[in-house]
């Protein structure tokens, strides 16, 4: 990790405030990256960019290349004249406390599709150039306008070859201003001083354009149907596990064109990001394999991931990106969940640096690598991920002897623990650890409970929609966390 000590914040571009129900590239992203370089942090990390599904998770797309058309921001369309401002005020949201998804899903695309229908034949040249430059994103485009023209049916019931060119055209356009604003945004941040990091989820989704178009890389029947699905055992989160459902990757068919899929899929991340963590890391060493027609993910079995030679091949897209951008782009392994010796040697052999969560590191035993005192410094080290509880209401939940031994260890000795130097104790100690970089959820900065928790895994409805309102991000001390940065070198 370059041998720097940093910190930064966990915040998806979806919890940003703003005007239009959903956090997107607007000024907002600006604002926040201003926080972040007024206190002393350096890393911006979020989720997923491409489209969520139907329960609004980004784990499971339509594309693993595609932008979420959510993402766009209406504002800069209108002051770019593809939207009036009337138009503008029809899709204002009701509410700034949470991602509106049901206003979304029955507006949003149909206001983008207004915006498209008003390009200039100047702007179609230059969206066709776009397109025959960028070609997993117009794979998704045509993917999605097919989609349209089959009434919305998945790709294995499409009837039809037809595609539907109007539809064809909006995508192109959403696509085309999503990197465009994008784009203006990370050079903001990285002018500002500030790395973004993003996130692959490592599988994709059935219904989707990466196994319509690539179905032989994926463990697929004769007629198109998953022999078998992603998920995981049980474990912490989940007693029966987690059925994902995800189609697997044909690691053989793979590795014979060099995982070529996946090497292109990470030399577009880092064209967006300045580091990504992969999601499921461990998934690369031994994966679950459920049968697909498994009721629950207890039914899976282990197999053997593609291991060493795929991850030689992505230290090479990552020497590529190196050479071509100046600097080295940071690979995050999460490494999360069960743990065995010949994962923790897969994960070392790698170089990238795992993951370390305290709201893990209290069961009793001091070799736990969770604790702060067994980290290494190639660590990202968290209080939470977005799939933890925020860490007001993990100690709140905690019973009553493991709090006090986590705030023990973290030298708040005071009975009266229900105060704001219990948690700022916690977060001091994750700072003050040797790991080279330390990330906060943005909940955890704001002191917010477990109400304000991004997702509980298991759990289809209630997730995603946590946002922040431009007044508590104002309340924040930037000050404070600005004399931590400095006082732990980060």
């Amino acid at each position: 990790m370059n041998n720097s000590r940093a910190s930064g914040v966990l915040m998806h571009v979806t919890s940003l405030p703003g005007s239009d129900s959903i956090g997107c590239f607007g000024k907002e992203a600006r604002d926040f990256i201003d926080f972040l370089a007024d206190s002393g942090f350096t890393w911006w990390q979020v989720l997923p960019f491409c489209m969520a599904d139907e329960c609004n998770s980004p784990y499971k797309s339509y594309s693993a290349f595609g932008g979420n058309p959510y993402l766009v921001d209406l504002r800069i369309l209108t002051a770019e004249g593809y939207l009036t401002p009337d138009e503008l005020a029809s899709v204002k949201q009701d509410t700034p406390y949470v991602c509106e998804f049901g206003k979304l899903n029955l507006t949003r695309m149909n206001i983008l599709r207004l915006a498209a229908s008003r390009a200039t034949d100047e702007d179609r040249a230059e969206i066709a150039k776009f397109a025959a430059e960028n070609p997993y994103l117009e794979q998704f485009c045509e993917f999605m306008a097919r989609r349209a023209a089959n009434g919305d049916a998945p790709w294995y019931e499409w009837t039809s070859d037809a595609i539907d060119e109007t539809e064809h055209f909006a995508w192109q356009f959403i696509q085309f201003h999503f990197m465009k604003q994008w784009s203006d945004i990370r050079a903001y941040a990285n002018g500002k001083g500030i790395r973004i990091m993003g996130d692959i989820p490592i599988y994709v989704a059935y219904d989707s354009c990466d196994v319509w178009a690539n179905r032989d890389q994926f463990q697929l029947d004769k007629d198109g149907r998953p022999t078998a699905v992603a998920g995981c055992p049980p474990d912490y989160f989940a007693e029966d596990g987690q059925l994902w459902g995800n189609p697997l990757y044909d690691w053989k068919r793979m590795k014979k064109d060099d995982y070529a899929w996946w090497s292109d899929r990470m030399r577009h991340m880092l064209t967006l990001f300045d580091g990504v963590r992969i999601d499921h890391f461990r998934g690369l060493e031994s994966y679950w394999s459920i049968p697909a027609d498994a009721a629950t993910a207890k039914e899976g079995h282990w197999e053997k991931g593609p291991r060493a030679p795929f991850v030689k091949q992505l230290r090479k897209v990552v020497d590529e990106c190196e050479e071509k951008l100046g600097y080295r782009p940071l690979i995050v392994a999460e490494d999360l969940g069960e743990s065995t010796p010949e994962l923790v040697k897969f994960v070392h052999d790698s170089g990238f640096p795992g993951m370390r969560v305290f709201q893990f590191a209290f069961d009793g035993d001091p070799a736990n690598t969770h604790l702060p005192h067994n980290y290494v410094a190639n660590t990202v080290a968290y209080t939470g991920t977005h799939d933890n509880n925020t860490l007001l209401g993990f100690v709140w939940e905690c019973d009553a002897s493991t709090r006090r031994d986590l705030l023990d260890y973290c030298g708040f000795t005071d009975e009266n623990w229900n105060r704001p130097e219990s948690y700022d104790a916690i977060i001091r100690t994750l700072m003050a650890s040797v790991a080279d970089l330390a990330i906060l959820p943005i909940q955890d900065v704001l002191g917010f409970g477990a109400d304000c928790r991004m997702n509980t895994p298991g759990e289809a409805e209630g997730n995603w929609s946590f946002r922040v309102t431009a007044d508590q991000l104002a309340s924040i001390d930037r000050n404070r966390f600005a004399r931590m940065n400095r006082m732990y070198g980060r």
